[in-house]
């Protein structure tokens, strides 16, 4: 699934793109996806014109004149822009944006796990309203990871997962991040001292930035905005290594399921 540093590459991607376009139309092939698209979405945003791009956890917001566009790439769905000579749509390209001046931003979900949704308070939208912090914005810090946690015996992993507690931290970099802090991903969250909260905070937001300047994690479909692949993938230290050396000391990286999420670690490093 993409995460929030491949969502965060897209709009960083797409944002010099589409900025400033009118949507001409949207030509919807395929409108049954996880949350069906509105039979009237078309109506809405034809002659509309985007004012901002910008992202919060793993959703992409288009904002318009007349709403914001929520769009959910799913487990595997992408957005794809051309400037000129469309390519015919596949199978799986469900939704084109055909803007005024022939430009088109291409949706592509394979497994029919996104969405778009148009509203006009994307912080009240169902999908959104009930989100954690961003892990990258100041309401993150080792205060409120140190509140959040107190008396809580869920595994620390578990506890990152969960997006009311912090916003699109998913699998491949809660992975990560805790290795970097090395902290055992089963510690109960509210067993972990605050001086290592704040050594957790601080790499959560270390992998998601190293991840987005690298364009991402492409384990499978992900790419962004222009196609390009991520490559962060090249410095994943846990995550799909099971059996592989760490990287620290030698020891082998280790996999257990959590939450029902596959879960990588150095049983060594991490405790």
């Amino acid at each position: 699934m993409p995460e929030l540093p491949e969502v965060e590459t897209t709009r960083r991607g797409l944002e010099p793109l589409v900025l400033g376009r009118t949507i001409e139309r949207l030509e919807i092939r395929e409108p049954r996806l996880r949350w069906p698209i509105a039979p009237d979405l078309g109506v809405r945003l034809a002659g509309r014109r985007i004012v901002r791009v910008s992202r919060r956890a793993k959703y992409l917001l288009l904002g318009t004149d007349a709403g914001t566009l929520l769009v959910h790439l799913g487990m595997s769905g992408g957005l794809r822009f051309y400037a000129k000579n469309v390519p015919p749509p596949d199978k799986h390209d469900h939704v084109d944006i055909v803007f005024s001046d022939g430009a088109c931003l291409r949706y592509r979900d394979p497994r029919r796990f996104g969405t778009m949704q148009l509203t006009e308070d994307p912080a009240h939208h169902p999908l959104l309203a009930g989100l954690g912090p961003e892990p990258l914005s100041d309401d993150f810090d080792a205060d409120y990871l140190a509140k959040v946690s107190r008396g809580r015996q869920v595994a620390i992993k578990q506890h990152l997962m969960n997006a009311q507690i912090v916003a699109g931290l998913g699998n491949i970099y809660a992975n990560e991040a805790l290795y970097r802090a090395r902290i055992h991903p089963a510690r109960p969250a509210g067993k972990i001292r605050r001086s290592r909260l704040a050594t957790l905070v601080d790499a959560i937001r270390g992998v998601l930035r190293d991840a987005i300047e690298a364009g991402g994690t492409t384990l499978r479909d992900f790419a962004d905005g222009n196609g390009r692949p991520g490559y962060f993938q090249l410095d994943l230290d846990v995550y799909g290594r099971a059996g592989e050396p760490c990287r620290r000391c030698g020891a082998p990286i280790r996999v257990a399921v959590i939450g029902q999420r596959s879960t990588y670690y150095c049983g060594r490093c991490q405790r």
